[in-house]
């Protein structure tokens, strides 16, 4: 705290109390005497005017009651880099003070001092700094650098650094840190308002190790990741979440090694926006929750076929947007190595109010995904969803053209723009038969009964037992019943299927929760049990 203002003090970040703010203005405010500092905070409530005081506007806010006046000796303009890590871990002159008197001896009732003992503990010092590789100094008022030089002698072995929540101001701040860390490999400095080069000047070699980069709510744009991004020359991982990005350019040249791209939080005005980072070469993970996308397209693929775009992408999430059709859930199927899908609150979820019969369509409709909203998709729960879907729909592709023998089925182009993937499902599993598909029923209906043969092929003297089971049914009390019906000691049963439909193929019923419709077992299966 200082009764008087930096000479850089316009455009610095400052901390009152535990507000945050930045200084759009210093100089006199008449009548009154002395200088003022005109803050905008970080909290638009936190105050009193939009930087116009008396009729004379003094600076600018973005909320009507985003500003105030403050005196300089209230604000903390916040302590270089290496103070703030010594005070965070323990290494600060006041503790050394502290201690100080542990450097002398009583002999008599005369103290004796040991000579030299300051600088002992001063090596001490410089060492346990030297053994630090992760720093964290979150909301510890760093807002500069420091000496020149300093940082790199005292610190040589950091690898790790968040700077968080912090007083930075500008890039150049965080270049002039990083270019004193040579092995710099992780950097946090998510929650620092600060301003971005306009134009491209970064210094080469500072950040040549960076593998992850976390720019969360920094006011950055685009255009401004793009400029700095020559510096990044090895990046894998970049965060910009909450950053008020509209608008996205196509990164030439930039940006190739990254493995995960964040833009969370950011309102995109458009989803065909995406197509300007689909060329990343090397993106594996895109997370877009929240961005406003309300539809998702890849024009350069047909039904069927696969897109150019994205052609590592293998984990996409698209949590709490505004898609609205089942189209873009298709086109999902043309990511070539697309493995994990998040897409929980989307309006087209709302189409379907069975939530396993949700999971199935998106399932049957994304022909490589291993795992949806976080949990496994098993290969008996791919077969059951693929199965089902054929079945559902088969009375559409009956009337859009669709025919059992090959040389007439050719369904409508609309019918295949609405189920790109059935033609395939049927070359896999065999088109449905006319008897599946009379009287279809929904998948939620509860009390269809299954006429079912039991076998136990490891015991050939248990002959098969025929019964009739609910299809709502679960697993664990399947179980239950022929504990009872076949006498088997209390061993683990282990139970699977045959279809009566696809000779020789076994699938296990391996999840006790889930009823048998969910593996689409039918009239005429047979359950195998063993132990």
């Amino acid at each position: 705290m200082t009764a008087w203002a930096p000479s850089d003090a316009l455009g610095r970040r400052v901390l009152c109390g535990t507000e945050y703010a930045t200084v759009r203005y210093v100089g006199s405010v008449p009548p009154t005497a002395g200088i003022w500092l005109g803050v905008e905070w970080d909290d638009p409530q936190r105050g009193k005017h939009d930087g116009t005081y008396e009729g004379t506007r003094y600076f600018k806010c973005r909320h009507a009651r985003g500003g105030s006046f403050i005196r300089p000796n209230k604000a903390n303009f916040g302590v270089d880099f290496l103070t703030a890590v010594k005070d965070r871990y323990g290494f600060n002159d006041e503790q050394d003070v502290q201690h100080g008197t542990e450097n002398t001896l009583v002999f008599g009732k005369k103290p004796v001092e040991f000579v030299g003992m300051d600088s002992i503990a001063e090596q001490q010092r410089q060492v346990q700094l030297n053994q630090l590789v992760d720093i964290s100094v979150r909301e510890c008022a760093v807002s500069h650098a420091g000496q020149k030089e300093e940082i790199s002698r005292t610190c040589a072995n950091i690898k790790h650094i968040n700077l968080s929540k912090n007083l930075i101001s500008s890039w150049e701040t965080v270049t002039a840190i990083a270019s004193q860390v040579q092995n710099l490999e992780t950097l946090n400095i998510s929650e620092n308002k600060m301003k971005f080069p306009s134009t491209s000047t970064f210094v080469s070699g500072v950040f040549s190790k960076l593998k992850i980069l976390a720019l969360n709510q920094t006011e950055i744009t685009w255009t401004e990741v793009v400029l700095c991004a020559p510096g990044w020359p090895a990046l894998e991982e970049l965060y910009l979440t909450s950053n008020n990005i509209t608008v996205l350019k196509r990164p030439d040249n930039v940006l190739q090694t990254l493995k995960l791209l964040d833009l969370s939080d950011n309102q995109l005005l458009e989803g065909n926006q995406l197509h300007l980072i689909a060329h990343l070469p090397r993106l594996e993970q895109l997370i877009l929750r929240n961005t406003g996308i309300s539809s998702i397209h890849f024009p350069d693929a047909g039904f069927g076929c696969k897109t150019k775009m994205f052609p590592s992408l293998k984990r996409l999430a698209i949590n709490d947007n505004k898609i609205s059709q089942w189209s873009s859930i298709n086109e999902l199927d043309k990511l070539p190595s697309l493995q994990s899908l998040q897409c929980h609150n989307n309006p087209f979820m709302d189409t379907e109010k069975n939530p396993e019969t949700l999971r199935q369509l998106i399932i049957a409709k994304i022909s490589q995904l291993e795992v949806l909203n976080k949990s496994e998709i098993l290969p008996a729960e791919r077969k059951g969803a693929e199965l089902d879907y054929r079945k559902i729909f088969g009375n559409d592709w009956l009337a859009a053209g669709g025919n059992w023998n090959p040389e007439k089925n050719k369904p409508s182009e609309e019918f295949l723009a609405a189920h790109p993937r059935y033609l395939s499902l049927c070359l896999k599993y065999g088109a449905p038969e006319e008897g599946e598909l009379k009287g279809q029923q929904p998948l939620t209906l509860k009390n269809q009964l299954l006429t079912l043969t039991i076998k136990c092929p490891e015991k050939p003297e248990q002959k098969p037992v025929e019964k009739k089971l609910p299809e709502s049914m679960t697993i664990q009390r399947v179980k239950g019943l022929l504990y009872r019906l076949l006498k088997i000691p209390g061993s683990e049963l282990k139970l699977s299927y045959e279809s009566s439909k696809l000779e020789g193929k076994e699938v296990e019923l391996d999840n006790d929760l889930k009823p048998l419709q969910f593996y689409s077992i039918e009239n005429g299966d047979c359950v195998l049990v063993r132990w």
